[in-house]
């Protein structure tokens, strides 16, 4: 018989996220794209803050998702648990000449598109808004769908060596463009850049991907 100690298990990764969020999306998009493997474990967000599960509460700052968890520790906020994941799998990370080109994708992404899209279809679904509201968001929202339509006319991703954190981070929402009033057919670069990732293998619809488990 062996002396040596038995040791448990690494647990895997844990992904805490939600239906309908984009954000959450994201994560779970890499983690599929690249099959690192993970648990996944959906958040009611309809619950008060306050009554959610205790042990998403104690790795979630703000009480929010998505919150990865590995080996115990909790990172916070999509776009940067995307640049925590493409270091840590060496998927979807770029070229290292990239590097710079996607952190300011990623900006762009929390400032333009992240905000303009998801609040236009909130508002679209969800919490009905004054028309001088919607008319702003929908005008956000087309001006932030030219500028990915005029990069994608030069690339057929977001940078050249092909799809990057960059990518998922600013489609991750337009995939519900319909219930935003949105037609990526108005953009035909963009519509062809959505099919491009559409086709990449592991590739899973985000209400496929964030439904309950």
């Amino acid at each position: 018989m062996s002396d040596t100690p038995l040791t448990a298990p690494t647990p895997l990764p844990l992904l805490y996220g939600s239906t309908n969020s984009g954000h959450s999306y994201k994560v779970r998009s890499l983690l599929l794209l690249s099959a690192t493997p993970h648990r996944y474990q959906h958040i009611a967000l309809g619950i008060p803050r306050p009554e959610r599960p205790a042990e998403f509460i104690a790795v979630s700052k703000h009480c929010e998702v998505p919150v990865l968890v590995v080996q115990g520790i909790g990172y916070r906020q999509s776009n940067a648990i995307l640049i925590h994941l493409a270091e840590r799998t060496q998927a979807f990370c770029g070229a290292a000449s990239e590097k710079n080109a996607i952190l300011e994708w990623l900006f762009w992404e929390t400032n333009r598109i992240g905000f303009s899209v998801p609040n236009l279809r909130f508002a679209m679904r969800w919490a009905p808004q004054p028309t001088e509201v919607l008319a702003y968001l929908r005008e956000r929202a087309l001006a932030d769908l030219a500028t990915l339509n005029d990069a994608l006319a030069r690339s057929e991703f977001l940078l050249p060596s092909g799809p990057t954190i960059a990518d998922l981070a600013c489609s991750a929402y337009l995939f519900w463009i319909s219930e935003a009033g949105l037609a990526t057919e108005d953009f035909p670069h963009v519509a062809r850049w959505l099919d491009a990732l559409r086709a990449l293998p592991g590739w899973v619809h985000p209400d496929k991907a964030l439904e309950p488990l």
